[in-house]
């Protein structure tokens, strides 16, 4: 026996070697996981959107009239007070005539004047006429209605020969100086209120329609956020929610509360191409928050978060650990003595980063980031390096 031994002593160890080799690599490996706690800490949910500022009350200065403003001195920035006069708007002055125009008046005008000198002949004659009629009327020789008829004629050229004057008057008029301005008194334009300029559309003078914008005023420390959301997100806020916002420019967020959540909805297209419904809601600062918020102004874009629900000690877990099981319900791995434990939880609210546990797993359990395919209930794990 000793002598088998011995002669086939090395073809069993090479025999053993292998048998040791091939058992360890068939033995399970542990899977290196990430691993996240349950704890609890505060937790909040709420809506983001892209909002806007805008003055709380914001006054725009138009034209009262059409016509020749004059330059507008003030400048964004600068401090009105209430009637000063912002410009002056002065009457439109004629328009330049071409030549073609001029003589067609100057032909216009000749025939004026010979219609006027026929109109004082005519006068003449009628006057010389009632004054025959008269002396005659004075005799008994002439009837009433031959008297009333010479003292309607010279009614009658008296009123053309005005017309005739009139007519010739008009056509100097136009082509005496053409282009000048309009006579008549400025129409002075006065600040509403007192308050900052926040826009001068234009300030050079200028002819300048009825009803055109001249000047925007505000008070930059009067600033409201406005936010449009989807309508189905808008009936979830309430006035009064805290508002955080962000992406503003400072180093922390601003706190404000909701004012109010306006009751008409607007259809807008979004940059997809697809129908929404939107609804504005307005934010006001906090008294804390006012003083920073005073260094935005009209049309700033700012983020705006509405917080619906929030819990400064809630049990919470890592979203990333949650996964549908087969049955639809959600599931986490928890990790127990370097093993994977699949354990079914009830979830209450979610944000980007957490999940509230309401059943399932306690707090300071550890459990399974982003578990993929290859992590089964029972099997071998430690977490990763």
């Amino acid at each position: 026996m000793w002598n088998v031994l011995k002669r086939w002593r090395w073809a069993a160890l090479i025999l053993g070697l292998l048998v040791v080799v091939l058992g360890y690599s068939l033995w399970p490996r542990a899977r290196e996981i990430d691993v996240g706690v349950v704890d609890r800490g505060p937790m909040a949910v709420g809506v983001t959107d892209d909002g806007v500022t805008r003055e709380e009350e914001l006054y725009v200065v138009s034209a009262p009239v059409t016509g020749f403003a004059s330059r507008i001195e003030l400048e964004a920035g600068d401090h009105v007070r209430k009637g000063q006069v912002i410009t002056r708007m002065h009457g439109r002055p004629t328009t330049p005539l071409d030549q073609r125009t001029q003589e067609d008046l100057r032909g216009q005008l000749a025939s004026a004047w010979a219609a006027e000198r026929s109109a004082a002949a005519a006068l003449a004659q009628s006057r010389r006429d009632l004054a025959r009629v008269e002396e005659l009327a004075g005799r008994g020789f002439v009837s009433r209605a031959n008297h009333e008829a010479a003292r309607t004629r010279v009614a009658t050229d008296r009123a053309a020969l005005e017309r005739s004057r009139a007519e010739v008057r008009r056509i100097s008029g136009a082509l005496d100086d053409p282009g000048r301005a309009a006579p008549g008194r400025p129409v002075p334009v006065t600040a509403p209120v007192s308050g900052s300029v926040l826009l001068v559309p234009a300030d050079s003078e200028n002819i300048i329609a009825e009803g055109t914008p001249l000047m925007m005023i505000g008070d930059p420390a009067k600033i409201e956020v406005v936010i449009d959301l989807l309508s189905r997100e808008a009936v979830r806020v309430s006035p009064g929610d805290r508002v955080e916002i962000t992406q503003w420019g400072g180093p922390h967020p601003l706190i404000g509360h909701v004012t109010r959540v306006e009751p008409y909805g607007r259809l807008k297209i979004s940059a997809l191409g697809i129908e929404e419904q939107r609804v504005n809601v307005i934010i006001g600062f906090d008294p804390k928050a006012a003083g920073e918020a005073a260094r935005l102004g009209h049309g700033y874009q700012v983020d705006a978060t509405i917080i619906l629900w929030s819990d400064p000690h809630a049990l919470r877990l890592p979203i990333g650990a949650l996964f549908r099981g087969r049955e639809g319900g959600w599931h986490v791995f928890v990790v127990e003595g370097g093993r994977a434990r699949e354990r079914s939880v009830r979830i209450g609210h979610l944000n980007d980063e957490h999940a509230e546990v309401l059943h399932g797993v306690a707090q300071g359990a550890k459990v399974i980031l982003n578990p993929g395919d290859g992590i089964e209930d029972g099997a071998r794990v430690r977490p990763r390096q």
